[in-house]
């Protein structure tokens, strides 16, 4: 199967997810985890209609930026500050924000460049060989964030479970209980925290994490291998 017959069966399943759970498709953006794959791959995949692309190392991230600059362009990976002058104004969107010693530095190079950066916060789900912040972490990250002019925090990001479709579900649901705790604590002081963005879901969980409010699937091996078996 050619990478845009997967990904337009990918499209089809979203589309059927989102309908099945009462959401409108285009609430789901699908990004394509080019990773693994060189430039000639995210060619094809741009001509096949993909435009959000997500990379876990800042300078394939980069390089790839920097070959398709018209693209959205997502950092997924884990923050090393010493690199995040490679990541901030090249990522849309950086996922995986957990330390305020990495919001004050992206915070500085946004300055720097007349921006401000969007940024979304991991939430562990428990699991500990996992990055990211507990439930009860997490308030006093968002405080922090809102002291700083060119940080702007979008939403949450988590990464379930991958052996268990049980857990998985567990961990989609508990992130979204998370926000909606969140907003109405930061309401409650008069503060707006919309959180549109919640980043969850993979190539083998996607279409579980639809019905939870998922807005963004980070799928690498279901649209770029052609030996991956798709969802469902």
């Amino acid at each position: 199967m050619a990478l845009k017959d997967r990904y337009d069966a990918i499209r089809t399943q979203v589309a059927d997810a989102c309908a099945a759970s009462g959401r409108d498709a285009s609430a789901v953006r699908i990004i394509g985890v080019s990773k693994t794959v060189d430039v000639d791959a995210v060619a094809e995949a741009v001509a096949a209609g993909i435009h959000d692309f997500g990379e876990n190392r800042p300078d394939e991230l980069a390089r790839k930026h920097d070959a398709f600059p018209s693209e959205r362009w997502h950092f997924i990976g884990n923050i090393q500050s010493r690199h995040l002058k490679d990541v901030v104004g090249r990522a849309c969107l950086i996922h995986s924000l957990y330390r305020p010693s990495h919001a004050d530095k992206i915070d500085r190079l946004a300055d720097a460049a007349g921006i401000v950066q969007d940024v979304l916060i991991e939430v562990n789900d428990g699991e500990e060989n996992k990055q990211g912040l507990s439930a009860s972490e997490l308030p006093a990250m968002i405080e922090h964030c809102f002291g700083l002019a060119h940080v702007r925090v979008r939403g949450l990001m988590m990464m379930a479970p991958k052996d268990s479709p049980e857990e998985a579900d567990a961990s989609f649901a508990r992130l979204a209980c998370i926000r909606e705790e969140m907003r109405q604590r930061f309401g409650a002081q008069g503060l707006t925290l919309d959180l549109d963005e919640l980043s969850m879901g993979m190539s083998d969980d996607y279409l579980q994490a639809i019905p939870y409010g998922s807005t963004m699937v980070r799928i690498g091996r279901a649209i770029f291998s052609d030996t991956y078996g798709l969802c469902g």
